[in-house]
């Protein structure tokens, strides 16, 4: 009988078993990187993205608008800060259908967070107009600039780069403040943990994972953050320099 040369029997060498807490995260790992991209990553940008707008139209009312409007600004902004974000995101979600105004809960959550940053916003925005020296405005008003064409061309460039400190650390807190979505059930990276905790009845090991999540996306957030003050670091002492 002719032989092959393989040996009868291979022996195959195991590694060491996986410990069950680090198997339940690598397990959960997925669903939970799935809500954040689906859920917590689009909620934040949208919620930023309109509540700056929201921010720069309040600013503005504050600063330039009759005093009515002026009113209307002082007391969105009193209200806003002056009460917890959850409290509001259960008075959209949980108040308004007493009102016959239905909304889910992304929607809802959407609006909570947007009015709530264009509130704090406002008075970064508001600040950092305020501090742009009174002979800027003069001098794009005697080049024959109108008011918006000075508040776009030269105000806020100046303005934006003060900004962005401020705007960056509200952005940052942005990604960690959609948790309290969870309760509002939008199933965002912290309910989906919440929904595996119900399951696998290991709190603690899921929440250290969910918050390891947030603290990897607050620090690649705080990485940009420098990257993006220094740039417009550079970007305004080359201003200094021509002036």
């Amino acid at each position: 009988m002719i032989r092959s040369g393989l040996p009868e029997r291979i022996n195959y060498v195991k590694g060491p078993p996986v410990p069950p807490w680090l198997q339940l995260m690598l397990d959960s790992l997925q669903p939970l990187l799935w809500a954040g991209l689906i859920f917590t990553i689009p909620l934040t940008l949208l919620s930023f993205a309109l509540g700056l707008a929201l921010g720069l139209l309040t600013a503005v009312v504050r600063l330039f608008a009759p005093k009515p409007l002026v009113a209307v600004a002082r007391f969105y902004v009193w209200v806003i800060r002056g009460t917890p974000l959850l409290v509001q995101l259960f008075v959209i979600f949980y108040g308004l259908p007493s009102l016959g105004i239905l909304l889910d809960a992304f929607s809802a959550a959407l609006i909570g967070f947007t009015l709530n940053i264009g509130a704090y916003t406002s008075e970064i925005i508001r600040a950092v107009i305020s501090s742009v020296p009174r002979g800027q405005w003069e001098a794009a008003y005697s080049i024959g600039m109108s008011w918006g064409q000075a508040m776009r061309r030269t105000i806020l460039p100046q303005a934006s780069r003060v900004a962005i400190p401020p705007l960056s650390n509200t952005f940052i807190s942005l990604v960690k403040d959609t948790s309290l979505a969870a309760a509002i059930t939008v199933p965002e990276l912290f309910q989906t943990a919440q929904r595996i905790v119900a399951t696998t009845y290991e709190p603690l090991i899921l929440y250290i994972e969910a918050a390891l999540i947030y603290l990897a996306l607050s620090s690649v957030l705080s990485a940009l953050q420098v990257r993006l003050e220094r740039r417009f670091s550079r970007y305004g002492g080359y201003l200094e320099a021509r002036t």
